[in-house]
């Protein structure tokens, strides 16, 4: 069985299972105590486990984020929600240089089981310094795993799955995504890292995309079957571990590609999708691989410019069309 809820109430959920099932797990953060978090998600939880697990910091990054690394290495399983991504810059040597680097700094014995809870993304003109697209800041750190659930289903498994890892977990949201709803299972749900989804099968395209990118690819393959083109769309869900195979299989049968991130293009990971696909599976491609991505420049703080700087569902029509419209490889090169 399965419930529709929101996909802030399957984080919240799944933070609430945790907690009950394992005393180590605490969560700290900005307004997450009596408030219930600027999105909801911890609203509840003080009445239900106390301010000792619980509990509300000063505005302080650095001093959150280090304060959640330490007490993983002493054992127990903090949960930090920084409040938008763009601040998590403030703890970036914490991050880097302490949490990722803790396992092979102590020869494996080591381990940090931390999770940063944070948003990111464009949405509601919050301007250049709330609405950064930061994954590939953390994807490139060997040591971290980086995971990013675009529905409520995988918001909760994932969440879950996060919080029984030994080793960091940079949990990265979406604005926009809150307030969706989707099917839930009942019950016990626990999604292993590095096992993408299909969320729609389909043979002349393949649509990679992750986080909020999601509900418009979807939207764009809607929009490319009324013409009569089968897109399929896969959603990696964690960035790392990446489900390679998921990718190359679906390329295998597609012959075409078209990636989209939110994020700037530049130094991002559709391009290190696209290098994968291209090392990997250059003899399965029919057309170039296709990349959708943000502009690279600071986010505007204008609505319109806003959503001119960052893919729209048009963008990734175009570029199916154009993968599906492209001579093939094999003969352009004759």
């Amino acid at each position: 069985m399965a419930r529709e809820i929101m996909y802030r109430d399957a984080l919240r959920e799944a933070i609430d299972e945790e907690m009950a099932r394992d005393s180590t797990v605490f969560i700290i953060g900005e307004g997450i105590a009596e408030r219930g978090g600027s999105y909801k998600v911890t609203e509840g939880l003080l009445d239900k486990y106390g301010a000792k697990r619980v509990r509300d910091t000063p505005i302080a990054e650095a001093g959150m984020i280090g304060v959640g690394v330490g007490a993983a290495i002493a054992g127990a399983r903090p949960i930090v929600e920084i409040l938008y991504i763009d601040f998590a810059m403030l703890g970036m040597d914490m991050i880097v240089n302490q949490a990722a680097k803790f396992r092979l700094m102590t020869g494996g014995d080591g381990r940090v089981p931390f999770v940063m809870r944070t948003q990111g993304g464009t949405g509601g003109g919050v301007a250049a310094q709330h609405s950064q697209s930061l994954e590939a800041l953390f994807y490139h750190i060997p040591g971290l795993k980086v995971v990013m659930p675009s529905t409520p289903a995988d918001a909760k498994g994932l969440l879950k799955y996060a919080l029984r890892q030994p080793d960091p977990v940079m949990f990265l949201e979406h604005k926009h995504l809150y307030m969706t709803k989707g099917m839930v299972p009942d019950g016990e749900h626990v999604i292993e890292f590095g096992k993408g989804d299909i969320k729609r099968p389909g043979k002349d395209v393949t649509l990679i995309a992750w986080s909020n990118m999601i509900p418009r690819t979807l939207e764009a393959a809607e929009r490319l079957a009324a013409e009569g083109i089968d897109a399929e769309v896969i959603d990696p869900r964690t960035l790392v571990p990446l489900d390679k195979e998921m990718i190359l299989t679906s390329i295998a049968k597609t012959n075409r590609a078209v990636i989209v991130q939110e994020a700037v293009r530049r130094g991002g990971v559709a391009s290190d999708i696209a290098s994968i696909i291209q090392e990997e599976a250059f003899y399965d491609l029919d057309a170039p691989i296709e990349i959708v991505a943000g502009l690279n420049i600071p986010i505007p703080f204008n609505l319109e410019l806003e959503k001119a700087s960052v893919p729209q569902v048009d963008d990734i029509v175009l570029a199916a069309r154009r993968s599906l419209h492209a001579k093939p490889m094999a003969l352009a090169a004759e």
